[in-house]
């Protein structure tokens, strides 16, 4: 009987083969477990960083089409074009789209007037507004979209050169490249346009198409809308 009870004992165990055979297996199955949540979080949270992307552009560009659809301009009537060589003040109600540099980057700017002004100082004034659009460089390499609103009188910009604020409402944050695309009556294309020159015959664009950038060193989206605009003066020879 104690013979048997003893053999019997030393069979029941596993041996170390097997056990390091096991192990093994587990560890496979541990990893593949691990490897498959990381890829569902880590997609997921790409997905949440890609919607919050598309929610931001689509808030930036909703704000721009209505500034551009409420866009006021000096009237054919209303309007005199500058004298050549004149130091006459401009049309408050110009149209002007250039670059400017933010950092090292370059970046467009559009300045237009407009009806869609929105107070930020709790002020019961209303009117045309000197809308801005401008990129600026923040810290550790991000850059921000701002939307600058005064009310007349103009003062921010001083022949080329425009005061930026810190205090200016930022749009979107995450900005790579950020450019507007001016068309006149007949389709054609421009990268910059001043409605006070004569190259474009002191007419305003007949539409504008905004061309949005975001996304970080790894990735990016680019968003792209076109504003025809509901009134434009034409050119003036």
């Amino acid at each position: 009987m104690g013979r048997n009870r003893i053999k019997k004992q030393e069979t029941a165990g596993f041996t170390l083969f097997e056990i390091l055979i096991a192990i093994f297996i587990f560890g496979i199955i541990v990893t593949t477990i691990f490897g498959s949540f990381t890829a569902v979080f880590s997609n997921a949270e790409e997905i949440d960083k890609t919607t919050a992307a598309y929610e931001l552009a689509k808030n930036c560009l909703d704000r721009m089409v209505v500034d551009l659809g409420s866009v006021y301009i000096s009237s054919d009537t209303a309007y005199i074009k500058p004298s050549v060589g004149s130091s006459d003040t401009p049309d408050p109600y110009r149209i002007m789209g250039d670059t400017s540099y933010a950092g090292t980057t370059v970046f467009s700017r559009l300045r237009i007037t407009s009806s869609a002004h929105i107070s930020l100082e709790n002020s019961e004034r209303d009117g045309i507004a000197e809308i801005v659009y401008y990129v600026q460089l923040m810290d550790e390499d991000v850059y921000v979209l701002r939307r600058a609103d005064s009310l007349y009188p103009y003062t921010r910009f001083e022949g080329k050169t425009f005061e930026e604020k810190g205090s200016d409402p930022i749009l979107c944050e995450g900005i790579k490249s950020l450019e507007f695309i001016y068309y006149d009556d007949e389709g054609t294309e421009y990268e910059r346009w001043d409605s006070e020159s004569d190259e474009s015959k002191y007419a305003t664009p007949t539409a504008i198409r905004i061309k949005l950038e975001l996304g970080d060193e790894f990735s990016s989206l680019l968003f792209e809308t076109m504003v025809k605009l509901p009134i434009f003066r034409e050119k003036k020879e």
